[in-house]
């Protein structure tokens, strides 16, 4: 009988392999979940330019899937939206499956969505992974009047080493705007938290502080809603809270300024 029970067992495994995940860092992704953030920003890329350019920023999925189901609700209801920008932590323990069950919620909205990783995203295997997913952990692009530089500020997770932030990146991307367009410069982790390489605060906040372009950048990751001019330098510094504090940011653009608006649902 325990023979039949064994076999039985093995039988089922070998039939249902789509239901076993046997190593939960594996990185096997489907061809529509793969390189997502090149595929979205050729979709924003196609969207039409207005004199005022509205986008939400909302981060800290994590573990809150129900409330990022309900987010894309309230988000989809929002008016005149081109994009989403997602400021990190997509995952809580670098998952592959994590990342995919937000992506599922995620694509359910109206518009397109990009990202930046956080601290979570990095755990385990989950950097292989957001590579694969969504594509480098440094890039940017261009929309309109306003240009985003997504930056990977995660600090802690590679001990402080001095390569995180990446300077010399973020200096060049920073030059590297012929048309003067306005800069956001979009991170997880700030530049005042304590998972952020003290030894790179200060050159890192002068780099946008020095930038006439860049009047204000965006991060997450302390799941609280923050705005203010940390350093007494000019440069305006948001913070959106978590999914699980249910809410995000709406932030309009237009030429010489912006609006910040938060929404709680």
């Amino acid at each position: 009988m325990l023979r039949w029970t064994g076999l039985g067992l093995v039988l089922l495994l070998s039939s249902c392999d789509d239901l076993f995940q046997y190593n939960p860092n594996e990185e096997t992704l489907l061809e529509r979940d793969k390189n997502l953030t090149a595929k979205n920003i050729e979709k924003i890329s196609r969207l039409p330019v207005t004199d005022t350019t509205r986008f939400i920023l909302m981060g800290d999925s994590q573990r809150w899937y129900d409330e990022c189901e309900e987010f894309v609700r309230s988000a989809n209801r929002q008016k005149d939206i081109s994009f989403v920008l997602h400021a990190g932590d997509i995952s809580d323990f670098g998952l592959t499956q994590e990342f995919k069950w937000v992506n599922e919620i995620m694509t359910r909205l109206n518009y397109p969505y990009v990202t930046v990783i956080g601290n979570h995203d990095i755990v385990a295997n989950g950097s292989a992974t957001y590579r694969k997913m969504f594509g480098p952990l440094n890039y940017s692009f261009g929309f309109g009047r306003d240009r985003f530089i997504f930056v990977n500020t995660n600090s802690r997770e590679y001990a402080f080493d001095g390569t995180v932030p990446d300077i010399a990146w973020l200096k060049a991307q920073l030059a590297d705007n012929p048309a003067h367009q306005n800069t956001i410069v979009v991170g997880h982790v700030p530049p005042f938290d304590a998972d952020f390489d003290k030894n790179l605060e200060k050159p890192y906040t002068d780099a946008l502080a020095g930038d006439t372009t860049v009047k204000f950048t965006l991060y997450g990751h302390q799941h609280r809603f923050y705005e203010g001019q940390f350093y007494d330098d000019g440069m305006n510094y948001h913070l959106t809270t978590s999914m699980g504090a249910r809410g995000y940011m709406i932030i309009s653009t237009w030429k010489g300024g912006y609006k910040v608006e938060r929404v709680e649902f």
